[in-house]
């Protein structure tokens, strides 16, 4: 088969990044620009100031991939792009770029679910063997998602509220440790003692899950300690919020095993690179005989190399779109 070189931008939230990935696994090179240093001032994500440091970045950032791979635009087979779900202005700007690359070298565009990236950064890693179930943790997802067969997803369930990231950064802000909370938290964990009692979310038979309970438990936790005039030990509070998300995720993530008798699990997101969660699951993989992969650290958080390995799979599919295709804030994946 003719090899096939995928140009990819990413920019559905903070980071702006381009990369050329060749047939859906070797990445030739990935550029990411981070804003985390700007957005810390503010303890989370401004959408205005992202899309403005996108404008000012995404030419810079896909020149760098380029001179990065030794290619030029003649040489790529096809542009994708993550066109949603995210920050609508931050996508935006992500979305003209390539729809201006496609419009001016003839190179087909293709549209990319911004969770289909996450999952196929796991092909980057391993080739990805089917039916497989995906666990997606991230700073705007929590959702479990079947593949059966190549590119072909079925959402089983998600986060009734907030995302488990998010999660991570708001309970980060209430014990005051600084953002952003997860990598902060899950270290943090290491060092605590289960000395204090939270609940289990939405410990149900659903796939769903729900955190909304829990940070809220860990403010009214922090009240009280402070009404009685303790302080908060932070290690351990980390312990404790993260072993109860660790088990969460873990009880439904094997339910869903055990119930699809899959033999092939993957984690995707940000969140994918915490050490605590990370371990949780490959007990219990270990236990059921399942095959447990995931992506390298610097392809958990957003990037756009995992959307060049999930654009490579729709090309395939065939899954191109014209040039008046929009950004969506929100969209399912399908």
């Amino acid at each position: 088969m003719e090899e096939v070189f995928i140009l990819a931008i990413e920019s559905s939230c903070d980071e702006t990044s381009c990369a050329i990935v060749k047939n859906g696994k070797e990445v030739i090179s990935n550029v990411v620009l981070s804003q985390i240093d700007i957005h810390t001032n503010f303890g989370g994500v401004v959408p205005e100031i992202a899309s403005r440091n996108h404008v000012r970045n995404i030419t810079i950032v896909i020149e760098e991939c380029l001179n990065k791979a030794n290619m030029k635009m003649e040489d790529i087979t096809a542009i994708a792009v993550t066109y949603g779900p995210g920050l609508i202005g931050s996508l935006l700007i992500g979305l003209e770029a390539a729809k201006t690359l496609s419009f001016i070298y003839n190179k087909p565009l293709v549209p990319v679910h911004h969770i289909a990236g996450h999952i196929y950064a796991n092909n980057l890693e391993k080739e990805m063997q089917y039916p497989v179930l995906a666990l997606v943790i991230s700073g705007g997802h929590t959702e479990l998602v079947y593949l059966k067969e190549e590119y072909s997803f079925e959402v089983l369930g998600g986060t009734l509220d907030d995302a488990v990231g998010e999660c991570y950064d708001k309970v980060a802000r209430v014990i005051d440790v600084g953002y952003p909370g997860g990598p902060i938290i899950d270290k943090m964990a290491t060092l605590g003692k289960p000395n204090y009692k939270l609940p289990l979310p939405l410990n149900d038979d659903s796939y769903n899950f729900s955190f909304s309970g829990l940070k809220s438990a860990v403010i009214n936790l922090a009240h009280n300690e402070k009404q009685r005039g303790n302080s908060i030990n932070k290690e351990d509070l980390s312990f404790a919020f993260q072993d109860v998300v660790s088990n969460i995720l873990t009880k439904k993530t094997q339910k869903a095993i055990q119930n699809l008798n899959v033999k092939n699990f993957v984690i995707a997101g940000g969140v994918a690179a915490n050490s605590g969660i990370r371990k949780k699951l490959q007990e219990m993989c270990e236990k059921e005989g399942v095959e447990f992969t995931f992506p390298k650290i610097e392809y958990c958080t957003d990037n756009a190399a995992m959307i060049g390995a999930a654009g490579y799979f729709a090309y395939k599919k065939g899954d191109t779109s014209s040039l008046d295709i929009n950004a969506k804030s929100t969209v399912e994946l399908s």
